[in-house]
C-alpha cells in the first residue's frame, strides 16, 4: 500500500496553543504556506504554496484516495488543515505521534527521534522554532501607542526574509524525513486493527465537537468581573489592604487583629480558620472574600469562548492515547476535569447565570463563585432540537479487577444486586449483608476499603481516600487493610503474580503468562503487558534491580520522560501499580469497544469523560435503554466480565 508522508507549515492570526487547531483553521486568515511530502521511500519534495506553487496532481489524487495511507507526526493537525485549506475530505491517516505514545515515548517529534537514535541538531531546532515565530505567528506592532494585531501590518512574507524562507523550507523537509525514519523504526510494533478504527472514531468525535452556550459563558465572566470588583472594594474597606490575592498581607492583618500567627491559608484549611477566628467578624469576612476570589471558575468559561468555532462548537477536546494506559486526556477546556454540580435547583442557577444577574445570584445563594463553578458543565449544550444522553459504566474498575483476578464472590455480587460496598463489608466483618445499610459504619468501612485498597494500598491510601474524615480512627486502619486483603485473597495473589511474572520476563527476556488473560513480554528492550483485548501496555528500558528499601528483594524500574527537564528519569513500580495500569487500561478497552458499537449503531458521541459517554440525540427519541444495553453487552474478548451501564437524559451537560 502506498504511503504519503506529509509535513506542513501554516499561518493564522489565531493562537494554535491557546485555541486549538479547529479554531486556528476557522480564521479567514488561515493558510498553508509550505507542503513537504514523500511517497514511500522517495526523496522529500516541497511545494511553496505561499509563493504561488500548486500541489502536483499526483499528490492531490493521493490525498483523495482512501487506499493511500497518509502519515504525519500529530496527524490531526495536518488532516484538519489540509481538509480546510483545500476544501476536501481526506481519509486513512496514521499518526506517528500516537504510535510513539502507545510505546511509552514522548509526544514531540524531536524527543522521539532522539529516543530511537536520530540525534537532533540543537541549532537547527532553535532555528526552526524561530522561523515558525517569524512566518507562522502574527507579530504585535505599535500603532498610535497601542498594540495592534492588524494582519496586513504585521505579517512577515517570504520576500521580506528570503534567506530565512529558504531555511524554513529545509526545516519542513527535515520534519518529513524525521517522521518517516521514526515510522520505519516503530513499524515492527504492530497496531491492532481495532485501535486504528478507534483512532478514526476519535478524530470523528473531535471533528464533531460539542456546542457551547456562548451567551452563558460571556455572562458568567461578566458576573465574575462585577463580583470581583465588589468583593475587592469590600476587602479594602475591611482590611485597608489593596490586594486580596496577597496571602502575606492577609496573614499580617490577621495577626494585627487577633494576635495569632497563621502559617498558611489554603482551600483545605480556610473553613477551619474561620471557625477558630469566629470571634473576629472582620477577619472572617476577609477570609470569606479571599475564599470566593480564589475560585478559578471563570477560566473554563474563557477557554470555552477561546475555543468555540464560528458555529459555536468546541472541537479537539480529546487527546487519543493521552495517558500511558491508552486512556484519553482532556485538551483545551479539559472536559475530563470539570467541577461537579451538587445543587438541586440547577435549572434556576443556570438561568440566573445565563442572564448575567449578579444581584439575583447573591440573593439566592451564599456563594456565587461556587455557583459559577457548578454551572460550567451546564454551559455545554446539545444542538437545537436535541438532548444529551449521558451513560457510564457502573463500578467498572471493581468489576474488571474481580474478573482478572477471578475473585468469584465479587463477580457474584456484580451478577446480582451489585452492592459492592455492602458486600465487601459483609465479607470483611462476617456480617449478613442485610444488616448493612446506607449510612451504617460498616458500609463506610467497606466503601473506603474498596476505594483505597484494590491496588495494594495500605493505611496511607485509606487516609488519602478520606478514611479519617469519615470518622475512622488511625489506629484501626491497619486492621481494616488486613480484613480487606483476607476477604480478597485472589486479588492479593494477582498483585504478587503480576510482579513475579514481570520480573521473570525482564530477567529471562521471555514471555510469561499472568493468570488466564494476560502476558508479560520482553521484546526489543521493552516490557509489554498484553491485555485481554490484545492491546499492549509498554514500559521503556525495564530492569530488575536490588530493592533499596527491602534488602534481599528485587524491584522493577523503567524509564519515563520528565516533561519539565526533557530528560529520561528512572521510576520504579510494583505489583499493585502494574495491576492498576492493567485494570484501567482494560476499562479503557471496554469503553473503546462500546464507543465503536455505539457509533456503528448510528449514535453521535460528542465527548467522553473517563468511563462515561455523552451522546447527542433528537429530543423526541427514546434511546437511553438501547444505549445502556449496548454498553452492557458482553465483550467477545472479555467472556464472563459482568458489565453494566447506567444513564440519564439532560438538556445540558451535568452530573446526575
Amino acid at each position: 500500500m502506498t504511503t504519503l508522508a506529509i509535513d506542513i507549515e501554516t499561518y493564522s492570526d489565531v493562537s494554535l496553543t491557546e485555541c486549538g487547531v479547529y479554531k486556528y483553521v476557522d480564521s479567514d486568515n488561515f493558510k498553508i504556506l509550505l507542503f513537504a511530502y514523500a511517497f514511500d521511500d522517495e526523496d522529500v519534495a516541497i511545494v511553496d504554496l505561499e509563493s504561488g506553487e500548486k500541489l502536483p496532481k499526483r499528490v492531490m489524487e493521493a490525498l483523495l484516495n482512501k487506499d493511500v495511507v497518509k502519515t504525519a507526526f500529530n496527524a490531526q493537525f495536518e488532516r484538519v488543515c489540509i481538509n480546510k485549506y483545500f476544501g476536501i475530505k481526506t481519509e486513512n491517516w496514521e499518526c506517528t505521534m500516537i504510535k510513539a505514545l502507545s510505546l511509552g515515548f514522548p509526544g514531540d517529534l524531536d524527543s522521539v527521534g532522539k529516543v530511537i537514535g536520530i540525534e537532533p541538531d540543537k541549532q537547527k531546532l532553535i532555528t526552526g522554532k524561530n522561523l515558525i515565530r517569524i512566518f507562522s505567528i502574527p507579530r504585535k506592532v505599535k500603532k498610535d501607542n497601542q498594540m495592534s494585531l492588524l494582519e496586513d501590518k504585521i505579517r512577515i512574507l517570504p520576500k521580506d526574509r528570503p534567506e530565512e524562507w529558504r531555511l524554513f523550507k529545509e526545516y519542513c523537509i527535515r520534519d518529513v524525513e524525521t517522521e518517516r525514519a521514526i515510522r520505519n523504526k516503530l513499524s515492527r510494533f504492530k497496531t491492532l486493527p481495532q485501535e486504528k478504527k478507534l483512532y478514526e472514531l476519535d478524530q470523528k468525535i473531535n471533528d464533531r465537537g460539542v456546542l457551547i452556550d456562548l451567551d452563558m459563558a460571556e455572562n458568567a465572566i461578566a458576573i465574575d468581573t462585577k463580583q470581583t470588583e465588589r468583593l475587592t472594594k469590600k476587602y479594602k474597606e475591611i482590611t485597608g489592604l489593596e490586594n486580596p490575592n496577597s496571602l502575606t498581607d492577609l496573614k499580617k492583618f490577621i495577626k494585627s487583629r487577633t494576635g495569632k500567627i497563621v502559617k498558611s491559608i489554603t482551600k483545605q484549611n480556610i473553613k477551619e480558620l474561620k471557625e477558630k477566628l469566629k470571634d473576629y467578624d472582620d477577619v472572617v469576612i476577609a477570609l470569606e472574600i479571599r475564599e470566593r476570589l480564589s475560585k478559578s471558575s471563570i477560566a473554563k468559561y474563557k477557554k470555552m469562548i477561546d475555543v468555540a468555532c464560528r458555529d459555536g462548537r468546541a472541537r479537539g477536546l480529546l487527546q487519543f492515547y493521552g495517558a500511558g494506559t491508552g486512556r484519553w486526556a482532556g485538551r483545551l477546556i479539559q472536559v475530563q476535569n470539570l467541577p461537579q454540580n451538587h445543587i438541586k435547583d440547577l435549572d434556576t442557577a443556570r438561568e440566573i447565570v445565563k442572564n448575567g444577574d449578579l444581584d439575583l445570584l447573591e440573593m439566592m445563594y451564599d456563594n456565587p463563585s461556587d455557583i459559577l463553578s457548578q454551572c460550567i458543565r451546564p454551559a455545554i449544550i446539545p444542538s437545537p432540537g436535541c438532548k444529551f444522553i449521558v451513560a457510564d459504566f457502573s463500578a467498572i474498575e471493581a468489576r474488571v479487577i474481580a474478573w482478572l483476578a477471578g475473585e468469584q464472590w465479587r463477580l457474584d455480587v456484580f451478577n446480582s444486586h451489585g452492592k459492592i460496598y455492602e458486600a465487601s463489608a459483609s465479607q470483611m466483618f462476617n456480617v449478613p449483608i442485610e444488616q448493612i445499610h446506607k449510612g451504617s459504619p460498616l458500609r463506610q468501612k467497606g466503601k473506603v476499603a474498596e476505594l483505597a485498597l484494590g491496588y495494594q494500598g495500605s493505611t496511607g491510601a485509606l487516609i488519602s481516600m478520606g478514611a479519617l474524615k469519615m470518622g475512622l480512627n488511625e489506629e484501626e486502619l491497619p486492621e481494616l487493610v488486613n480484613q480487606w486483603r483476607k476477604a480478597n485473597p485472589k486479588i492479593v495473589k494477582f498483585w504478587y503474580d503480576t510482579e513475579s511474572a514481570v520480573i521473570e520476563a525482564i530477567t529471562n527476556r521471555s514471555t510469561v503468562r499472568i493468570g488466564k488473560y494476560l502476558k508479560a513480554i520482553y521484546n526489543s528492550g521493552m516490557l509489554f503487558i498484553e491485555l485481554p483485548s490484545g492491546r499492549r501496555l509498554a514500559y521503556v528500558k525495564p530492569k530488575v534491580v536490588e530493592h533499596d528499601k527491602f534488602p534481599g528483594k528485587q524491584k522493577i524500574v523503567y524509564q519515563v520522560l520528565n516533561e519539565n527537564t526533557y530528560q529520561w528519569d528512572e521510576v520504579d513500580t510494583y505489583g499493585g501499580k502494574l495491576v492498576e495500569n492493567i485494570v484501567q487500561a482494560t476499562a479503557r478497552d471496554c469503553l473503546a469497544h462500546s464507543m465503536l458499537k455505539l457509533d456503528e449503531a448510528g449514535y453521535d458521541i460528542v465527548m467522553h469523560i473517563h468511563d462515561e459517554v455523552v451522546i447527542e440525540v433528537k429530543q423526541d427519541r427514546d434511546e437511553l435503554k438501547n444505549i445502556t444495553d449496548i454498553m452492557g453487552q458482553e465483550i467477545p474478548w472479555a467472556k464472563g466480565l459482568p458489565l453494566r451501564a447506567d444513564g440519564y437524559e439532560c438538556s445540558y451537560y451535568q452530573k446526575d
